[in-house]
């Protein structure tokens, strides 16, 4: 049973650099100014209002977390050669290089100073030796303790060490309005389940505080399910391919050392990691709902370069023409894109004015970058 309180720390080492977005806001890279006038549906209006700028989370963290799959079934063999899997699998050559070991690793009673020991039974050669064998892989860990917010982050600098405080507290008091200030990331929801119910609720919960997030602070909708089968291969897709527009940690909670073939194509997309990586910072939202329920959905996000992610999700019980409109997502109705279907991995469509609509199955997600017609990158 998880505590009242929860906070994951993540031990790393960084370049002494201060939090903040390398390249302009959104607001700051849109095309040129005509007569019509277009919606900015990307507020960032919040960002950096309560700002650690401590360093740390340029970009949101990706990693291991223990307790989606194994709960309170851990030890630190099974910590070893999740270690040994990211790295054998290219998982941990593509950003996944936390290694978080969540509730349970610790004994039920404190040592006579009072401080928290591992369990003898599941972790008899200590913390510290884990921590050793995960560092040589090029790995970092992260473990669960358990304490109130701002005295854990001022314990955690009076180490002299730049640690990353993620803070979970099932979004009850609406971290986002203070605990950038405290932490890199915050919990805005409850646990995540593995199933398509739990993971569309936590979508819209994690969705209304998007004008918070961003370099140095994230909001964090709970772990990745893929590849625990509690979903179908296009609701995986459909989950990861949100999360990455979010913003969101990426933080894979299968059993690393036993996936599919499937769940490792999706967890290994390369454009969609970059997607989530992307410099600029600015969370991704819903823009947009039409049919039964709102059902039909195009989220979208800016990107650096004047780029947009656009995802068409589907989240009917049948399948749907989903539409982005140039108004809902911010584009000028003459501006002209070209295409890019970042899970087919290559360039679809050319001087696209207005819209751009697909059919898309049954709880699937198509995902998309537009980039101006006529834009090189100065990279």
């Amino acid at each position: 049973m998880r505590f009242d309180v929860a906070v994951l720390v993540f031990l790393s080492v960084i370049p002494a650099v201060i939090a903040g977005r390398q390249t302009p806001l959104w607001e700051d890279i849109v095309m040129p100014a005509t007569e019509e006038v277009v919606r900015n549906p990307f507020d960032t209006s919040n960002y950096g209002k309560l700002q650690l700028n401590n360093g740390l989370a340029l970009s949101p963290q990706m990693g291991w977390n223990s307790w989606n799959f194994f709960a309170c079934n851990i030890n630190e063999a099974v910590i070893k050669e999740t270690a040994d899997a990211l790295v054998s699998t290219g998982l941990a050559d593509l950003g996944y290089n936390y290694v978080n070991i969540d509730d349970c690793w610790s004994s039920l009673l404190r040592n006579a100073e009072g401080e928290l020991v591992p369990d003898p039974k599941t972790f008899p050669s200590g913390i510290k030796a884990l921590a050793d064998y995960i560092h040589g892989k090029g790995l970092k860990i992260g473990i669960y303790s358990d304490a109130g917010y701002p005295p854990m982050r001022d314990a955690l600098n009076s180490t002299g060490h730049t640690i990353f405080y993620s803070l979970c507290e099932w979004g009850q008091d609406d971290p986002a309005l203070w605990a950038g200030k405290v932490g890199n990331s915050w919990r805005t929801t409850d646990d995540i389940s593995d199933s398509w119910a739990s993971m569309t609720t936590i979508a819209d919960l994690n969705d209304q505080w998007a004008s918070y997030a961003g370099p140095g602070g994230w909001n964090d909708p709970d772990m990745l399910e893929v590849g625990n089968g509690g979903m179908t291969y296009p609701e995986y897709r459909a989950h990861f391919s949100i999360w990455a527009l979010m913003k969101a940690p990426l933080l894979i909670g299968c059993d690393v050392r036993h996936m599919t073939a499937e769940t490792l194509e999706i967890l290994s997309n390369k454009e969609v990691i970059a997607v989530n990586q992307d410099p600029l910072g600015v969370q991704g939202r819903k823009v947009s709902t039409e049919g039964e329920d709102g059902c039909s959905q195009v989220w979208a996000g800016p990107l650096s370069k004047k780029r947009l992610v656009v995802a068409l999700w589907n989240r009917c019980s049948k399948s749907v023409k989903v539409t982005a409109k140039w108004k809902d997502i911010g584009l000028e109705s003459s501006t002209k894109v070209s295409v890019r279907d970042l899970w087919k991995h290559e360039d679809v469509l050319e001087n696209v004015t207005g819209d751009l609509a697909a059919k898309v199955d049954a709880h699937d997600c198509k995902m998309y970058i537009l980039t101006p017609a006529g834009y090189t990158s100065p990279i």
